[in-house]
């Protein structure tokens, strides 16, 4: 990492406000130990063609805490999940670690989670982490832990591969708790001709030919112990939806 790419991502692990993050640590599972490291990217983002389709917003939701990870991926079931990621230096890093949204499918070696530069260096105390920085791989400890986002509801991004009205192809965004999505189906508003969605890649559904009209979308949402259920969303998109732009289900998981 060159000094001034270092330079700006100091600055980012200090002042950068994008949208909600996510908050609460609460969780019942253990922690399990790893390795991190980080994108070595201009503006200290994470990616915005990260695999779970979330576009230019898988560099900036949760406030640039994200994440790409590897044997958590799960064949995308694992987009939007939030992880406690804890850094095991030394007097580098905060005892309560950060919390990060997953955004992409990356790997290395045997590192779980690559995290971006704000993310990774906002695991450190804040006159810790240049130092953070020039160590590239460091020892984690992780956990799944509950998302929340202040604000917002469960949004139905439209994937920008999309073409209206032929092909639709949506990313579900914000689902809160620790839900993990399994499937989506959509029918027009006013009647139940409902019509699964096919998984496509990472955190994408879609589905050629859809029904014309305002649609109305289930989702159905999983948690770690099996459990799932469909949860449905009235007023999800609009008759003229558009590629690239997101909606809002109205429906909040938690």
């Amino acid at each position: 990492m060159s000094l001034l790419v270092l330079q700006i991502c100091l600055l980012s692990s200090v002042s950068l406000l994008l949208l909600p993050e996510a908050t609460g640590l609460s969780s019942s599972s253990e922690f399990r130990r790893s390795k991190a490291e980080y994108y070595r990217s201009p503006d200290c983002l994470g990616t915005s063609t990260g695999a779970c389709g979330y576009g230019i917003h898988g560099s900036t939701i949760n406030n640039a805490l994200v994440a790409g990870v590897s044997g958590l991926w799960n064949n995308g079931i694992g987009c939007g999940a939030c992880y406690q990621v804890r850094c095991k230096v030394d007097n580098l890093c905060k005892e309560e670690g950060i919390t990060v949204v997953v955004t992409d499918n990356a790997s290395g070696g045997d590192v779980d989670f690559i995290l971006s530069a704000h993310a990774y260096g906002s695991m450190a105390h804040p006159n810790n982490t240049a130092e953070l920085f020039w160590k590239g791989v460091v020892d984690i400890e992780y956990r799944r832990t509950k998302c929340q986002f202040p604000g917002y509801n469960l949004i139905f991004k439209v994937v920008e591969q999309s073409h209206y009205p032929h092909y639709l192809a949506i990313a579900p965004m914000f689902h809160g708790g620790e839900k993990d999505i399994f499937g989506l189906e959509i029918s027009p508003e006013g009647n139940e001709e409902w019509k699964s969605m096919n998984k496509a890649w990472g955190g994408v559904w879609d589905l050629p030919n859809p029904p014309s009209g305002a649609l109305k979308v289930k989702v159905k949402v999983g948690t770690s112990n099996g459990e799932q259920k469909w949860v449905e969303a009235n007023k999800a998109l609009p008759s003229s939806w558009k590629p690239g732009a997101g909606y809002d289900s109205h429906v909040k998981l938690a």
